[in-house]
Parts: C-alpha cells; structure tokens; sequence
C-alpha cells in the first residue's frame, strides 16, 4: 500500500515509517502538521492516511479536520485516525458522508503490531475500522433511540462488533455463534433498522452510523 503518515511526535512518526517499510508498504510522505499532511495528500493521493488528532499549532484537532476536509474534497480517501484521544464531536462528521474507508484506533489500546497492519488494510478497502472505546463513547454521547431500541441485546452485541469493523466470522468466534446464526442477526439487524439491500450504500456502514446516531 502506498501511505501518508501524519504525527507531530517525531519519534513515532519516524517509527510508523521504519514499521510500515519493513512491511513492504511505500510511506510516500511522513508530515508533521496538517498543512503538510493536506498537501501530501493532495499530491501523493496515497491508499489510506494514517493521521494524528492533535497536532501543531494548538495540539487540538488539527488532524482531524484536516481529515474531514481530505475526504470532502477527495473521493475514496481512506483515513486512518490513530490518536490517544476520542474526539467525538469531529469524529462523527467524519463518519457521517457515509463513504466508508474510516479508522479510528487509539494509541495506548492498540496491543499487537497486527492488530493495527490489519486495520490499515482494512480501512483501504472501503471498510470502517473503530476501536471499541471510541465506539463506547461515540454510543453514549447520543444515547439509544428510535429502531435500536427494537433491537435484542444479542442483535446490539453483533452491532457493537459490527461497529468495530468486525467481519461476520469474527463476530461468530468472539460471541461463540454459528457463522449462520450471526448472519441471521445482521438480516434482522438490517430489517430493523429499515435498510433494504442497495447497490448504491453499504448496509454494514449505514448499520454502525444508526448505532452510533450519525
């Protein structure tokens, strides 16, 4: 894959490049605020973005509307937010065109190198990648309404991993279900939430951003 890495800190963002090569990925630019990452984008137009939250001059969330600005302007810009911080408010509009091609991972959670490889793979191929604490907080900052509250507790438990951009066979070893039984949860899922199969959106996606109130 070919990848731009945004991080401010240069100790990690040297390190993703050195972890990121030794994978056989091409690191096309390594920059160290927004406005480089906006330009090396827009020149390299990379596979995915591996993006830090806050970074220079105010350390909020830089990054992060550079991000939402990079999607908007570019269609099929696959954004990986890699940060120590949930940023909630933002995270939401990134979310919200409903393209897909969105991770968020956080820094301290993230316990195996692979872990992370495959979620950056994963948000390359149009998937939406969230770590389970963002998916907590992004939940809880709007609450449960409207169809989700049809669903059963086993039908939140698939959408929850379903949020994590958990594949139906991951979500059957983790819940220890059939690969037929989660697959009739996420039919039900679906029908609850009133999306009909569509060529134009993907369901999975839409699925999350009901669960997540976008």
């Amino acid at each position: 894959m070919r990848i731009v890495i945004a991080e401010d800190s240069t100790i990690l963002r040297q390190g993703l490049v050195e972890l990121l090569g030794l994978r056989g990925h091409d690191v096309v630019a390594a920059a160290k605020d927004a406005e480089e990452l906006r330009a090396a984008v827009r020149a390299h137009r990379p596979d995915v973005s591996v993006v830090d939250i806050r970074m220079p001059p105010s350390h909020t969330d830089e990054g992060l509307r550079a991000a939402i600005e990079l999607r908007e302007e570019l269609a099929g810009c696959a954004i990986l937010l890699f940060s120590q911080y949930v940023e909630t408010k933002y995270a939401k509009q990134l979310l919200a065109d409903q393209a897909g091609a969105v991770g968020y991972l956080l820094k301290d959670r993230v316990a195996e190198v692979s872990d992370f490889l495959d979620a950056l793979r994963r948000v390359a191929a149009g998937e939406t990648v969230l770590d389970p604490e963002v998916v907590r907080q992004l939940f809880a900052a709007t609450g449960r309404s409207g169809p989700l509250t049809e669903l059963t507790a086993r039908e939140r438990e698939v959408l929850d991993l379903m949020a994590q951009g958990r594949s139906n066979s991951a979500i059957a070893a983790d819940l220890f279900l059939s690969a037929g039984s989660v697959e009739k949860y996420v039919t039900s899922i679906f029908a609850k939430l009133g999306l009909p199969p569509s060529e134009g959106h993907n369901r999975r996606v839409l699925a999350v951003l009901r669960y997540l109130g976008i």
